[in-house]
């Protein structure tokens, strides 16, 4: 289980990693990540209802969609369990403040924990080497 510091519940989080965020999509899942989620988040917080942020810079946060499409009740939950251990043991991974959403495609359902888990590494490869956009040079090689 993901700890209470890490869990993205609001909402507007989900949405926020979501359209501002870069995406990686695999066969069985997709990630989406905002690493300034940090500013948008302490914007609109207060100590009172949020108690387990502590002052500063949040933590990583993660969310997961698993739909009805992925199967069944039974089956969706334990693809979130999955899900949710996988990303428990990479949170060290992400900058401070950033906001991950994981969405299961339809074939997460049948796939085995080595297969979520080889996407899941794939599309964080890919995710975190990759610089922001305004951070490259523009004119270079001119």
């Amino acid at each position: 289980m993901l700890p209470s510091e890490n869990r993205l519940r609001r909402r507007q989080d989900f949405a926020t990693a979501v359209k501002r965020g870069r995406r990686a999509g695999r066969p069985l899942l997709v990630v989406h990540l905002n690493r300034d989620g940090a500013a948008v988040a302490r914007t609109d917080r207060n100590s009172d209802s949020h108690p387990h942020v502590a002052e500063g810079l949040p933590s990583a946060r993660a969310g997961f969609v698993v739909s009805k499409a992925v199967g069944p009740a039974v089956v969706r939950n334990l693809v979130k369990r999955r899900l949710r251990h996988l990303v428990r043991e990479r949170l060290s991974r992400f900058p401070a403040g950033s906001l991950i959403v994981v969405r299961a495609l339809p074939p997460a359902g049948t796939a085995s924990y080595l297969d979520l888990e080889h996407d899941l590494d794939a599309a964080l490869r890919r995710l975190l080497r990759a610089e922001p956009a305004d951070a490259v040079p523009t004119g270079a090689g001119r």
